[in-house]
């Protein structure tokens, strides 16, 4: 019988004739990372999309760290008129996702109604609010979105009074001085309270997914 030769197999160690491999090694693998990240760097925009997003670059809310972000194409047409309503519908959304934050570690912390003591935190909620209660919150919301429009040619507003932008609700009755103050001053409050219903949308979001999860102990520790 044949013996059978095994083949052998070397190894090349591509780092063995350099004066320090170390260093060799750390260059390669910091070019394999650099490599990598540039596949999911983002690809530089047209002409096209770049003109047509200028006309948008001043606007409040086009603001760090995104900047003008329409990854859809809702305004490739450059329509001033559907920014502005987006930015409206974004604002509405921040101002109830921010009403929802607050509620949310309000409840979860212990803060109850009187007659709502038994009522749980987080999603457990839903199910144990009585119908009454549901048909309240209904007609509350919908008093809500009655009275929480433009009322400028509504009898009893203060006559010539207009908004100053939609979402403006004042409705010449409260001001808080907001008429006073220069239009830098009310840019940079827009664009804050832009910014804090964002990040409350994200919050809300954040919330109700790790409640889901069963961790949100660890993140809100202070349950009562």
């Amino acid at each position: 019988a044949t013996n059978a030769v095994e083949p052998h197999i070397t190894i090349l160690d591509p780092f063995e004739n350099h004066p320090n491999p170390r260093i060799m090694f750390r260059s390669a693998l910091l070019a394999a990372i650099l490599g990598s990240a540039a596949a999911f760097a983002p690809q530089q925009a047209s002409s096209r999309s770049t003109a047509l997003s200028g006309s948008f670059d001043n606007e409040i809310g086009v603001q760090a760290p995104l900047g003008f972000f329409d990854p859809l194409g809702y305004l490739e047409d450059g329509d001033q008129e559907r920014f502005e309503h987006l930015r409206w519908v974004e604002l509405k959304h921040g101002r109830v996702a921010m009403l929802g934050v607050v509620g949310y570690l309000a409840t979860y912390a212990g803060m109850r109604f009187p007659g709502a003591e038994d009522v749980p935190a987080g999603f457990a909620a839903l199910p144990a609010v009585p119908g009454m209660v549901w048909a309240q919150f209904i007609a509350t919301v919908a008093l809500m979105e009655a009275a929480n429009s433009s009322q400028q040619d509504t009898d009893g507003v203060k006559a010539g009074w207009t908004p100053d932008f939609q979402g403006d609700f004042r409705n010449g009755f409260i001001d808080f001085g907001w008429d006073k103050q220069t239009d830098e001053w009310k840019k940079k409050k827009r664009a804050i309270e832009l910014n804090n219903g964002r990040a409350a949308q994200m919050g809300i979001l954040g919330l109700m997914v790790h409640e889901k999860m069963g961790n949100i102990a660890e993140i809100l520790p202070f349950q009562n």
